[in-house]
């Protein structure tokens, strides 16, 4: 990391995703806003191992569903740090407050998902450019396939909002393209410690199993280290001509057709 990058919020960094992305971060000597939801013995957790690392932050609780409260959390780091380096949008609902198939999705559930999705992202750029006097990076964690296919029906909430996220990532990059902040997504495949663990224990073994036989050609699922690691390579000088992408982060798995079995594919 090259440039002059020191502090980073990382939304949903209790655990999972969010917390290999602040360990890869504190790695680099970057400190780091630990946001949580409800769970903030995992955020102190999180904090302990940054400061393991030799890096320092502290703990933020915002319910990112209420603008309001972003702007709360915020306020937070400009007292702590004050300023900004690098946002992290990371943070979602757990599965049983979006995970419905279309034609039995409340609204309410549509509604929360939007919410703590794109509108949260929306609010927390806008809330994050106030806080960034020089260079920049905007990060988006999203699930691509959920944005562009419609066989998982139950992630109809979760994919619909992402994919307004990831628009959101694209039209947010060229309007601050020109202050040098840039504006990205990345799109983890199955991860361990992730929201495939809310799935239920057959499940998980079925997805794993599966990815294993070759679905993902790295033949195993990624980490949360690995997410981090990407997110460590576009908060790099080097990455400064990169902004407006979605960038799989998958081990091959959006590479691999769908249509054909994979002995076909193999040859």
């Amino acid at each position: 990391m090259s440039f002059n990058i020191k502090r980073a919020l990382v939304t949903g960094s209790s655990r999972g995703i969010g917390r290999g992305i602040a360990l890869k971060l504190a790695e680099r000597g970057v400190r780091v806003a630990i946001h949580y939801f409800e769970k903030e013995a995992a955020a102190r957790d999180t904090l302990a191992k940054v400061r393991e690392l030799g890096s320092d932050g502290f703990v933020v609780q915002a319910d990112v569903s209420r603008p309001e409260e972003i702007g709360r959390m915020f306020d937070n780091v400009r007292k702590e740090f004050g300023g900004l380096e690098i946002f992290v949008n990371n943070a979602r609902g757990e599965i049983p407050t979006f995970y419905q198939k279309p034609l039995e999705l409340t609204l309410e559930q549509w509604d929360a998902t939007m919410n703590s999705q794109a509108k949260a992202f929306l609010v927390s750029v806008r809330e994050s450019v106030r806080l960034i006097t020089g260079k920049g990076r905007i990060i988006a964690i999203t699930y691509a396939p959920g944005s562009r296919t419609g066989s998982w029906q139950p992630w109809v909430a979760m994919g619909s909002a992402k994919a307004a996220l990831e628009s959101l990532v694209r039209y947010f990059a060229v309007a601050l393209a020109e202050r040098g902040i840039t504006v990205n997504a990345l799109s983890p495949g199955f991860t361990e410690d992730s929201v495939l663990n809310s799935l239920p224990l057959q499940v998980q073994d079925m997805v794993r199993e599966w990815h294993k036989t070759g679905w993902t050609p790295m033949k195993r699922l990624g980490t949360p280290a690995d997410v981090g690691k990407a997110v460590a390579l576009l908060c790099s000088e080097e990455a400064d001509w990169i902004t407006g992408q979605i960038i799989n982060v998958d081990g091959g798995s959006s590479l691999v057709c769908s249509e054909l079995p994979l002995d076909i594919q193999r040859g």
